[in-house]
């Protein structure tokens, strides 16, 4: 694969257009996974499509993601949905692209550290607890949106220092502002997308408040909100209020959203393989209960560790992004990849690949166990957190979260699915059941 050169005439991916100016965008959101599936049985891991009213190649694999990654900020660069643009903002870390992102991704990777993550940890041990015993309480109820409360918790709590369980206005109007990120950007007055730019405004609102109260506040905060606030540039300017405000919100969404799905899934692949849940009890047993969970513990729960790999694996929580803008024409597995276009990578169908995970569609953490270790082989084949310059800024942050949850909750309790559900997963925006796994709880005996 290399640059496309002016002197060589090649040929467009295989593919279609559909429609006039809504090309296949229908077909696509009614059944993305099937939508994708279907054209790569057809045409390959490379091929063309018209979304979201603009031309798009789609790549898949491990070869196609690596020469996108490799390629970034010189022949790719990163573009969103009208939906998605506006709901973050224009200063928003996931909108903002060249020497701009890479200030702002230096600024906001100090809040994850690995300091800041030892820091985090007892306050998610001490939540996690909470929610826990919340469960039991409860017996049976339904997984993704209590996951999404919890998330949603431990995020508020540790990026800008607000405890969501005790503001449910701030929960409600944060769910109408994230339920439009990917709807159609029409402002008629009940539209998913107007209701979410009103939620919008409300929010910034409420962040105009915490800054003014930690703006009277000398103490240093080393949350997200506190090192926003803190930050400056090479001249010594600090960044603006709009600035601080579209980044919480940036950091809200991806500490919530995507770590929701992944701990729902989580729970589901576990529920479905008792061997592997059983394997991963009896570490926790070897190595005993610590009284606190920091990360230097978690390192000692190898077996997790593989089990949580195969869990973004199999079920990724963000499936259907990876939109970059071609800066400059290029060539790809001997095709053109023509300036102005978009190209759209696929997360899942590049986990699903056979030349890489033999028995793909199987849950099998061992695949990532020393001896065999199947995503190296590959060099872009696992890619749950995306990659290149724009790879997820805080995936030590989920991966702690992760653990740290399921540590404690397969230590403590059990679960099981209940039955007469559709388990079937929806991808967009982000991965999770149909009817959200619904379970009976309970905690453990002995």
């Amino acid at each position: 694969m290399t640059s496309f050169s002016s002197g060589r005439t090649l040929p467009l991916p295989p593919g279609r257009f559909g429609l006039p100016i809504i090309g296949e965008s229908i077909s696509y959101l009614q059944e993305p996974a099937y939508f994708i599936r279907q054209r790569q049985k057809q045409y390959g891991a490379v091929f063309k499509t018209h979304l979201f009213g603009r031309p798009t190649i789609v790549l898949i694999g491990a070869d196609a993601t690596r020469f996108l990654f490799t390629n970034e900020s010189q022949r790719f660069e990163m573009t969103n949905t009208t939906s998605f643009e506006t709901l973050l903002g224009a200063n928003s870390i996931g909108v903002k692209t060249g020497t701009a992102h890479q200030k702002l991704r230096k600024h906001l990777f100090k809040s994850f550290e690995p300091r800041a993550l030892a820091d985090y940890a007892k306050t998610m041990e001490q939540l996690t607890h909470r929610y826990l015993h919340k469960w039991e309480e409860m017996k049976t109820f339904t997984w993704y949106p209590e996951l999404k409360k919890y998330t949603l918790d431990i995020a508020c709590r540790l990026f800008i220092g607000v405890d969501n369980a005790a503001n449910e206005n701030l929960e409600k109007v944060y769910e109408a502002w994230s339920n439009g990120l990917l709807s159609i950007p029409i402002r008629f007055p009940l539209s998913k997308f107007a209701r979410a730019v009103r939620a919008r405004e409300h929010l910034l609102v409420q962040f105009d408040q915490l800054i003014v109260q930690r703006q009277k506040q000398p103490i240093a905060h080393r949350d997200v909100l506190g090192i926003l606030l803190q930050a400056q540039d090479e001249e010594g300017n600090r960044l603006s209020s709009e600035d601080v405000k579209d980044n919480v919100l940036a950091m809200l969404v991806a500490g919530h959203e995507t770590l929701t799905s992944a701990l729902t899934s989580l729970c589901l692949l576990l529920a479905q393989h008792p061997q592997v849940w059983q394997t991963a009890r009896l570490e926790q047993a070897k190595i005993g209960h610590a009284q606190l969970l920091t990360p230097e513990c978690l390192k000692q729960m190898t077996y997790l560790e593989l089990v949580l790999k195969e869990v973004l694996r199999m079920l990724p929580p963000v499936v259907r992004s990876g939109l970059r803008k071609v800066l400059k024409e290029s060539e790809l597995a001997g095709y053109r990849i023509p300036q102005g276009w978009d190209v759209f990578y696929q997360i899942q169908e590049t986990h699903q690949d056979e030349n890489v995970y033999a028995q793909s569609q199987q849950f099998d953490p061992q695949r990532f166990a020393s001896e065999s270790t199947q995503d190296k082989q590959r060099v872009g084949s696992y890619i749950p957190f995306g990659g290149g310059i724009r790879e997820c800024l805080g995936k030590e942050f989920a991966r702690l979260e992760m653990k740290l949850f399921a540590v404690l909750l397969i230590r403590d309790y059990e679960w099981e699915i209940l039955p007469g559900q559709n388990l079937e997963h929806l991808v967009l925006p982000f991965s999770r059941p149909r009817d959200g796994l619904k379970v009976k709880f309970w905690r453990r005996k002995g």
